[in-house]
């Protein structure tokens, strides 16, 4: 069924899902009333800040090592005073450019996937999960390593000395206030005032932008050839240039691309021997049917949203690491073709299935492997920084989603507002989060 908390992700822990159901068979607490909506969210709220369990406090009376749950980052930019950022300034920041820059920033290397020179970094914690716990210097990993007797362990690795006291307790009392950092997020300049004026504009006059209409249906000269009135606006376009309809193909070349384009394959002898003698509509019509029922129907047809979805079955583009499971993805997408899967239903599985319900562990599982369309893609696995990893891969599901969906590119947006579409810096990180 699922974990039952995922630190940081109230709607992904099925806690949550069962407390909240409107499903008297599956909402919790069994047999008695719902928890009311401030309970709920304050279960919300403790799992989105990383679940932190209080009896962690008796392991550490005890002496045993304590972790805070992998995946807890801790929310930045953070609240400070004034005078928390000056102790931060003045006694905090000189202990990690002295003692850990050497190890754990930009300008050299980022060990054990550490950097402390940025607060979005040492919030996000390295391999070993958060190394500070705001309010908590006795659960923090950074306090733990700076105090172990372990050389191995200890931190800074590069002296033989563990670190002075009086520079530990500034530590300790910096996490304890709350592990005030400034604020460094990059912030985005305002809209210039022409794009502010083109933009309504835009959205009323550019073609792309128009609402759909429904055109009159033209009248044509020849009126034995349109069967549809599709045909209709065909004829039109053919007979204003002076031009005739294309006759029929004979029965050979009609089921051979017939067979192409349902299935992507040749149609056998046999076919094509039954075709020719029994050609007719009902015949026609009867062939189409039977390979939009076949398998090779999701297979063919599939693969355009495969092209579309970047799929892969490795990550490029520097160190190309495979991905062995990349193949349930695509039998996702031909399962979906096969089963003529509603086209926002199937979008809405691709971006958010894990959210949704299911009805069985299968389709459960059916739903989880649907976010590949998230997940896949190139990942530069040789990018050192961990912010810059993160939001190139953020970007990449930006501009698939954008692609997929809309038809638009929007990832310049990542760097300046579009100067042709009315696409702001500010919406394409209102997308990114």
């Amino acid at each position: 069924m699922g974990p039952a908390i995922i630190p940081g992700n109230p709607a992904g822990s099925l806690l949550i899902q069962r407390v909240s159901s409107s499903d008297i068979e599956k909402r919790m607490p069994q047999g008695d009333d719902p928890l009311s909506g401030k309970e709920i969210a304050d279960l919300e709220k403790w799992i989105s800040q990383g679940a932190l369990w209080p009896e962690v406090g008796t392991a550490i009376a005890s002496g045993n090592s304590v972790k805070p749950p992998l995946g807890a980052d801790v929310a930045y930019p953070r609240p400070a005073t004034p005078n928390q950022l000056e102790y931060f300034e003045k006694k905090v920041r000189p202990i990690f450019v002295s003692r850990c820059y050497n190890c754990h920033s930009d300008a050299f290397k980022e060990a054990g996937g550490l950097r402390v020179d940025t607060g979005i970094d040492i919030f996000a914690g390295g391999k070993d999960g958060p190394v500070i716990i705001p309010g908590h210097p006795e659960r923090s990993l950074l306090i733990e390593r700076v105090r172990s007797t372990d050389s191995k362990k200890r931190m800074p690795q590069e002296s033989n000395e563990p670190l002075p006291p009086e520079e530990i307790a500034t530590l300790e009392t910096w996490i304890r206030s709350g592990a005030a950092w400034p604020d460094e997020t990059e912030k985005l300049p305002p809209m210039s005032a022409r794009l502010a004026t083109l933009y309504p504009k835009l959205r009323t006059t550019w073609w792309a932008w128009q609402p759909l209409t429904d055109p009159a249906v033209p009248r044509v000269t020849n009126r034995s050839w349109p069967r549809t009135n599709i045909d209709r606006f065909i004829l039109a376009k053919l007979e204003e240039k002076k031009l005739a309809p294309a006759k029929d193909a004979d029965p050979t070349i009609l089921i051979r691309r017939l067979s192409y384009d349902l299935r992507g394959l040749p149609p056998t002898s046999d076919e094509i021997k039954a075709f020719q003698k029994h050609h007719s509509e009902a015949a026609y019509t009867h062939l189409v049917d039977r390979w939009i029922a076949s398998a090779q129907f999701g297979e063919r047809w599939g693969r355009h949203w495969l092209d579309v979805a970047r799929y892969a079955e490795s990550c490029g583009p520097s160190r190309n690491v495979p991905y062995p499971n990349a193949w349930r993805y695509r039998d996702y997408v031909i399962d979906a073709f096969n089963r003529d899967l509603p086209f926002d239903r199937f979008i809405q599985e691709q971006l958010a299935g894990d959210l949704l319900p299911a009805a069985t562990p299968a389709d459960r599982d059916r739903l989880l492997i649907a976010t590949g369309f998230l997940a896949l893609g190139p990942k530069d696995v040789n990018q050192r920084f961990k912010a810059r990893f993160k939001m190139d891969n953020v970007d990449d599901q930006i501009d698939t989603v954008m692609r997929s969906t809309m038809a638009l590119t929007v990832s310049c947006a990542r760097r300046h507002d579009h100067k042709f579409d009315p696409i702001p810096t500010t919406d394409y990180y209102a997308l990114a989060g």
